[in-house]
């Protein structure tokens, strides 16, 4: 495909995308081609902001949120009190799992949706 195409030209839905710089998808699963995919979603992953993080919450689990001692009490710190490196750890937790999952035709959707974390998905 020639890199600068003319938009005078009856173009291609996949060549408008190209034009227009869309990559706000995640690659659909082939059932076929799973190692493809996996390929493309890792690519996909590694362009999106923080996203070697991302991959690491696929390849190795989510970030294990700390604990406090509060009065007494153990606790999970919340989403305020995380630091600011934990706070893009847990946003790329959840954007991970999102990516995988809209990466997915219906039927596998429907069977893995329920899982949260992405190394599980």
């Amino acid at each position: 495909m020639d890199p600068m195409i003319s938009l005078g030209q009856k173009n291609t839905l996949a060549e408008y995308m190209i034009l227009s710089g869309a990559d706000n998808r995640p690659p659909m699963l082939d059932k076929d081609l799973y190692d493809s995919w996996k390929s493309r979603m890792e690519l996909y992953m590694k362009n999106r902001e923080h996203g070697r993080m991302i991959l690491e919450s696929v390849e190795h689990g989510p970030l294990i949120w700390p604990i406090v001692k509060e009065n007494g009490v153990i606790r999970t710190k919340k989403y305020a009190e995380l630091s600011a490196a934990e706070k893009i750890q847990a946003d790329c937790d959840m954007k991970a799992a999102n990516i995988i999952l809209q990466g997915l035709p219906t039927d596998i959707y429907s069977l893995v949706n329920h899982h949260r974390v992405a190394k599980d998905l």
